[in-house]
């Protein structure tokens, strides 16, 4: 054990101190209206009305609600329950050198904590996503080796502790004790991911509470381990093995929540950068019955991910990381949307119909954590071949949703959530003020309604 630690201390010092530029809050406003409308039409899912009816066997009402309907829960289910809503779908953002999805455990985490401890400024609660993303995100860019545990989860909840200690106001030394407990709380494996079960989006929510109970339990006066991040046992040593510091050099130079991407389609990251070139083929006049094979060069991380068999009773979330039956999809529709993923919709035959002609084959790269460049060459019938080279992917910083495209995403969600427009866009326009007018209670108002049943315990 050593009082000097470089990475949690760097991490620590950034949290807990840097001036954070209005440009990142921007940022994070902009990131954080995508997380609440895709945590919204989570709400929505049979698999989360599973979750809710559990809950309420080992959460009592509390002062957090629940995104959608609106059900009271202590600070740490909430955000328990809220941050499997955002990733349940697939739709949340991704910072792709992190390979982690940064919003998911931190906007939940900060939201619970926001709404159960209030009144929080907005400006403050943009400032604590910034440091969060930072923190998530640069642990995630150390990594050197393929990954084995589920990073999303794991970073997000470090990163998610970093932006709560910002929050609460708690000094260096109780946040180097919430960040030590929070690692003696955190989890998640690929396993999950393998077998696409609605676990994978679990363990996003498990670390939100994780965060949360760790800085209620620092704030309490509990003690926990301390040097968590390179220790001899630390995360860095123990689960992700083989990893670079070198991130930590960007910190307050390049901030981090200016790198994310937005989702344009509800699945694996690793599925866009095919559904956007062929989609992009598709909207120049190449028609999907014209198409004869479609092959995909991808790096390691692609064919890990999403290169796997469609099955005939395979689950929402296996689906949404199945490259093969993904294309098939957007060659019956045009499109991948929300709706391609019910019972009825996973049984559809036209959406089956192309299963087979996709082929993933391996390119060049040997990164373990790259997802581009990837490269698509798709042969028609009659023998043309058209090469799509895909370096960036739609909703990458370097080819961004545009205000249109995030507007259309977010009435997508709350209509799959059953959010009436008037409702909707009140809150779409909330989300979209700046640092100066955010009103947290005016968001929270739209997004968590609260009248709502009383709850069998």
């Amino acid at each position: 054990m050593s009082d000097s630690s470089p990475v949690r201390d760097a991490l620590l010092r950034h949290a807990l101190h840097a001036a954070v530029p209005e440009t990142a809050r921007r940022a994070a406003a902009i990131f954080l209206e995508d997380s609440i409308m895709v945590g919204l039409a989570g709400s929505a899912t049979p698999e989360r009305a599973r979750l809710v009816a559990a809950a309420g066997h080992w959460s009592p009402a509390g002062p957090a609600r629940l995104w959608g309907d609106g059900h009271p829960h202590s600070t740490a289910t909430a955000a328990l329950i809220n941050a499997y809503q955002i990733h349940c779908q697939e739709f949340d953002c991704v910072h792709e050198p992190a390979v982690v999805h940064p919003m998911a455990v931190v906007g939940a985490a900060l939201l619970a904590w926001a709404q159960a401890r209030g009144p929080v400024r907005g400006r403050d609660l943009l400032d604590a996503i910034c440091v969060a993303v930072d923190g998530a995100t640069v642990l995630g860019m150390m990594a050197r080796t393929p990954m084995r545990f589920f990073r999303p989860a794991m970073c997000g909840a470090l990163g998610a502790s970093l932006g709560l200690s910002r929050l609460a106001g708690l000094d260096e030394t109780d946040a180097r004790t919430a960040l030590g407990l929070t690692y003696c709380q955190i989890s998640g494996n690929m396993q999950s991911h393998v077998e696409g079960t609605p676990g994978l989006a679990l363990q996003i929510g498990v670390n939100a509470r994780a965060a949360v109970s760790s800085a209620e339990l620092a704030m309490a006066g509990m003690s926990g381990p301390i040097d968590v991040l390179d220790g001899p046992f630390g995360y860095l040593e123990l689960i992700e093995d083989n990893y670079d510091t070198a991130p930590l050099e960007i910190l307050g130079k390049t901030w981090q929540i200016d790198e994310v991407s937005h989702k344009p389609f509800p699945t694996g990251r690793a599925a866009h950068a095919t559904l956007d070139g062929l989609g992009r083929l598709l909207a120049d006049g190449l028609a999907a019955e014209d198409i004869a094979r479609i092959e995909l060069y991808a790096p390691p991380l692609i064919r890990r991910l999403i290169d796997r068999p469609a099955l005939p009773d395979m689950s929402a979330s296996y689906a949404r990381l199945c490259l093969p039956w993904l294309v098939s999809v957007q060659l019956a529709r045009g499109a991948v949307g929300l709706e391609d993923f019910d019972a009825a919709a996973l049984r559809d035959s036209t959406r089956w119909a192309r299963v087979g002609d996709l082929v993933i084959r391996p390119d060049d790269n040997s990164d373990p954590n790259a997802l581009v460049p990837q490269h698509l060459a798709v042969t028609t019938r009659d023998g043309r071949v058209h090469d799509v080279g895909l370096p960036q992917v739609l909703g990458s910083p370097a080819r961004p949703l545009d205000e249109p495209a995030r507007t259309a995403k977010a009435k997508a969600c709350w209509r799959f959530a059953g959010v009436d427009d008037e409702r909707g866009t009140r809150l779409l326009n909330e989300a979209r003020k700046n640092s100066q007018s955010y009103d947290i209670e005016a968001i929270f108002s739209l997004l968590t309604p609260a009248a709502t049943p009383a709850r069998n315990h």
